[in-house]
């Protein structure tokens, strides 16, 4: 595994993890009329966002390389910030959406990365990951009534 590979999934892993916190807050602190729904599809995403997180440690180690593990190392090479507990519903939507944008650029420059080194199963592991995100994406986007955004391709 390239250097290059190993920083891009190493990447990956901190933010997810900063994603799992983010969508926790989010769905601790979520109020108003879409509190339902809001509050059960932040949780089926943090829950998605730990899957990922273990799915990409477990291929770095795979590879023999080795997943950040720390808090400070995971704040410090995020994709994506921390929540700051006072954002509006709406605009906990459009931040997870922006989010998503960050981490489908990441992915897509982690599968860059991994083709380089002409490794076919890291691309595909990524490549899922990459499609699921795209398509929360997509139902969050119309959620907020933005049904012809595709914010990755932008």
């Amino acid at each position: 595994m390239s250097a290059a590979l190993n920083k891009e999934l190493n990447k990956q892993v901190a933010t997810w993890s900063v994603m799992y916190t983010k969508l926790h807050n989010f769905h601790w602190y979520v109020k108003g009329p879409s509190f339902f729904t809001l509050h059960a599809k932040f949780e089926e995403l943090y829950n998605e966002a730990t899957l990922n997180m273990d799915e990409i440690a477990e291929r770095l180690l795979t590879l023999g390389g080795k997943p950040t593990a720390t808090l400070k190392e995971h704040l410090e090479l995020s994709e994506v910030k921390e929540a700051s507990s006072k954002e509006s519903a709406d605009e906990m939507v459009q931040t997870v959406v922006d989010d998503f944008d960050k981490i489908m650029k990441s992915l897509k420059k982690g599968m860059e990365e991994a083709a380089k080194d002409e490794d076919d199963m890291t691309e595909d592991v990524l490549n899922a990951i990459y499609q699921k995100t795209e398509k929360h994406q997509w139902m969050l986007n119309a959620f907020l009534g933005d049904t012809n955004s595709n914010t990755a391709k932008k």
